[in-house]
C-alpha cells in the first residue's frame, strides 16, 4: 500500500525557506488529495524582553501575519487546492509545530523549511526545524529545494549603499 498523507501542516514565518515549503506543500496536498494547514507562530517570548510591551505590538504582528497568510490561501486556491486553511498561534514555535497542532488536527506530515533563522540565531535559540524533526509526533519533510528539486537559492537582498 502506498503512503498517502491526509493532513499536511506547513509552518510559515516569512522566510524564503518557508515559502519553498509552502509551494511544495501545495503540490503534495494536490497529489494526495489532502488538507493543507498553514500556521504562523508568534513567539510571545520575544515580547517579554521589551520594557514598554503593550498589546498593540502583538496586534501589529498578528495583522501582518494575517495579510501574508491570506495571500498564501489565495495562491493555494489558485493552484487548485480547495481544502486549505491557516491559524495564527502564540507561544513557542517549536512545541506548537511539533506537538500541539499535529495533535489537535491529526497531522500526518509536517513540511518545514530547512531554516528560517540565520546562523547566530540558530546558535542562540536553536533551530525550530531541528527540534521538529527530532520530536514531532508525525512524519517530517524538510524542504531544501524548489519545485524543480534543484537546490534553491534565496533571492539576493537589496543593499542600501
Amino acid at each position: 500500500m502506498i503512503q498517502q498523507y491526509k493532513e499536511i501542516l506547513v509552518p510559515v514565518d516569512g522566510s524564503y525557506e518557508a515559502e519553498l515549503a509552502f509551494k511544495k506543500g501545495i503540490a503534495v496536498a494536490l497529489r494526495n488529495k489532502a488538507s493543507l494547514h498553514l500556521v504562523h507562530v508568534i513567539d510571545t517570548r520575544a515580547f517579554q524582553n521589551i520594557s514598554s510591551f503593550d498589546t498593540s505590538m502583538v496586534e501589529q504582528v498578528t495583522d501582518t501575519a494575517k495579510t501574508t497568510l491570506d495571500k498564501y490561501i489565495a495562491e493555494a486556491k489558485k493552484a487548485g487546492l480547495d481544502d486549505v486553511d491557516y491559524s495564527i498561534e502564540y507561544g513557542s514555535p517549536k512545541t506548537v509545530i511539533a506537538h500541539d497542532i499535529p495533535t489537535n488536527l491529526n497531522i500526518d506530515l509536517i513540511m518545514i523549511g530547512a531554516t528560517g533563522l540565520n546562523a547566530v540565531e540558530r546558535l542562540l535559540i536553536g533551530s525550530v526545524t531541528e527540534y521538529v524533526t527530532r520530536t514531532a509526533i508525525c512524519d517530517v519533510l524538510v524542504v531544501r529545494t524548489g519545485l524543480d528539486n534543484k537546490p534553491a537559492v534565496a533571492p539576493a537582498k537589496s543593499r542600501n549603499n
